[in-house]
């Protein structure tokens, strides 16, 4: 069975402006490091827009037609500080949403056994009804969610190991029982959320902010007594991960000190967790990672893990 890796030139085109961190040339970094020979059995897929039906799970119908309605016709538009839109944002963000989509369909249907999300805009911080943290649409979310109602998917379970808590799933998640979201994250960083006694609807989020500065032994022991254990106990059908290396020790946003044997450790541990309970169906998701050597080598090892090689 394959991996497969989807990603569209639309998400390159998605132009943030000068000297921002969540830049095209991230995006560049992760294709580039996956061009290499070692990648030549992934299986590769244009990412496919999503449509209305598809982002409505997630958001409302409100929403998708204001944010659509923002891209701008020239220039940029900030919809605040940190997130901004031009006229191609509207379809590297339909691309990033519909890149899930297909890889929940790829995995469901044994096109593929795991697959990889290589897209921006982000989609961690978009709540149900709020743009913010460089995200639009909350990609992940999007994907769940097209599980459950194409696929019948009952019981999804997503690990956010992204330096930033992912606000905007839990805002998604925490209501609904059959969907499990746990995160690490540095305490105390953007957006300032996710503290360990948010517990969701049914004990269906789980938070393990970490102390600054901390490093992998510290990141592990948390997946290790407390996520991975929480994941096996909800029983998921489909695991997912909103993949962001930020954590990684030389990210300029964060003061972590992950490595990319962190990352590819984690990535086995929910590769077992898929194996063991749902036929290996895993969905990784691009997030955030800003120093780009770093975020092309965990990027590099995580895909190379999810390959199993």
């Amino acid at each position: 069975m394959v991996t497969l890796y989807l990603t569209h030139h639309a998400c390159v085109e998605h132009d943030t402006g000068d000297f921002h961190p969540e830049c095209a040339d991230r995006l560049r970094a992760v294709q580039r490091v996956l061009e290499g020979e070692e990648f030549m059995l992934l299986h590769r897929q244009d990412a496919p827009p999503a449509d209305r039906e598809q982002l409505m799970r997630a958001h409302p119908e409100s929403y998708v037609d204001r944010i659509l309605g923002m891209v701008p016709g020239s220039g940029l538009r900030h919809i605040d500080m940190d997130t901004v839109m031009c006229p191609e944002s509207g379809e590297a963000a339909l691309r990033a949403a519909g890149a899930v989509v297909g890889a929940v369909d790829a995995v469901m249907t044994g096109g593929a056994r795991n697959a990889f999300c290589a897209v921006r805009p982000p989609g961690h911080h978009a709540e149900i009804a709020q743009a913010m943290g460089f995200c639009l649409f909350n990609n992940v979310a999007v994907g769940a969610l097209h599980a459950r109602a194409v696929h019948g998917v009952q019981r999804i379970a997503v690990f956010d190991w992204d330096v930033h808590h992912g606000n905007g799933t839990q805002d998604i998640f925490q209501a609904d029982p059959g969907l499990f979201y746990a995160s690490t994250h540095e305490a105390g960083n953007f957006p300032n959320t996710g503290f360990s006694h948010e517990r969701g609807v049914a004990d269906n989020i789980l938070n393990c902010p970490l102390p600054p500065g901390s490093t992998g032994d510290v990141f592990r022991s948390a997946v290790e007594t407390a996520i991975e254990p929480a994941m096996r106990a909800f029983q998921p059908e489909l695991v997912m991960i909103s993949a962001g290396f930020d954590a990684h020790a030389h990210d300029p946003l964060a003061h972590m000190r992950l490595t990319v044997a962190d990352y590819i450790w984690a990535t086995q541990r929910m590769l077992a967790v898929a194996d063991d309970l749902c036929s290996g169906r895993l969905v990784s998701v691009l997030e955030g990672g800003y120093d780009l050597p770093a975020l092309a080598g965990c990027v590099r090892g995580h895909v190379r893990a999810l390959m199993g090689v």
